[in-house]
């Protein structure tokens, strides 16, 4: 019996997060990168994905136009300002489109809360990395308890793990957050936090969240919790509760620390391997859709 067909995809952005997505995507049994798109041929990314025989382009955008029909699916890894820009020329060629900048265009997916209801959605957007990290807890906590006052995020990321596409994008990147943590907890005041630790050894990412209760129920909230690192850590193997929830000052709170897989980011860089990961996810999950 023959193989079924890959879903050919390609990747926009050759950065860090962008070289380490495609290592992800050439390991996939289920995904086929046709193209590792970027404006620097001599980039370190473009000259990794060289050396995988990966196809590159200097090209960006237009190298996606010159493959229209080859493609179904397109990773956008470059930074919010310049998805606004790809999103319609993406729109037009008619391909899945999956954002890993905080540019909120499409449907924002967070895998472990919301993946079925993204699947058949033209461009979903992965939130950002420390929204993947804290949306699946803020989600947990208000499953357990209703009528949730107030969330906060805190993550802490090493500072080498940071590069210019984050930092140019750190106001988007709140905002961002703290709209995905307003729509899927459905609490109606939210703030995020990004610190940018830079001790050496690099710290590994941590994300605290705490919420704002009357009346928490202590026991339902950490069996909604564990549920959910649980289902995280089938697609993010280095996710981990470190700090069950319990009250504290008045508040509620729980930690997760994300230790990345080590696929072309140091293991340190879980804030970048998170998001990644939760795109693989999403873009083999649409492979199988596309399949049945």
């Amino acid at each position: 019996m023959s193989q079924p067909r890959k879903l050919p995809v390609a990747i926009l952005g050759t950065g860090n997060i962008g070289t380490d997505l495609l290592v992800k995507v050439l390991r996939s049994p289920v995904l086929d990168c046709r193209l590792f798109a970027g404006r620097n041929l001599s980039s370190p990314g473009m000259t990794k994905a060289s050396l995988l025989n990966v196809p590159v382009s200097a090209k960006g955008i237009d190298s996606i136009r010159e493959l229209r029909g080859q493609v179904e699916l397109v990773f956008d890894a470059t930074s919010a300002e310049s998805h606004l820009k790809h999103a319609p020329v993406l729109a037009e060629l008619g391909v899945t489109v999956v954002d890993l900048t905080p540019a909120q265009v499409g449907r924002m997916c967070v895998p472990a809360v919301n993946l079925a209801d993204c699947l058949d959605q033209p461009n979903v957007n992965m939130v950002t990395c420390g929204g993947q990290a804290s949306v699946p807890l803020a989600w947990a906590i208000a499953q357990a308890n209703p009528g949730v006052e107030y969330i906060e995020t805190v993550s802490s990321i090493a500072s080498r793990s940071a590069g210019p596409a984050t930092r140019i994008n750190l106001d988007e990147y709140l905002l961002t957050t703290e709209t995905g943590l307003r729509t899927f907890a459905a609490c109606p005041h939210t703030k995020a936090i990004l610190n940018l630790n830079p001790a050496q050894p690099c710290i590994h990412m941590q994300t605290t969240v705490m919420a704002k209760i009357r009346q928490p129920d202590l026991a339902r909230t950490r069996e909604r919790v564990e549920a959910m690192v649980a289902v995280i850590k089938k697609y993010v193997p280095g996710y981990q509760l470190i700090l069950p929830p319990l009250l504290e000052g008045g508040r509620l709170v729980t930690m997760v620390r994300v230790d990345g897989l080590g696929d072309y980011l140091p293991r340190y860089a879980g804030n970048l391997d998170i998001i990644n990961c939760a795109a693989i996810a999403f873009a083999e999950a649409r492979a199988h859709r596309r399949q049945t």
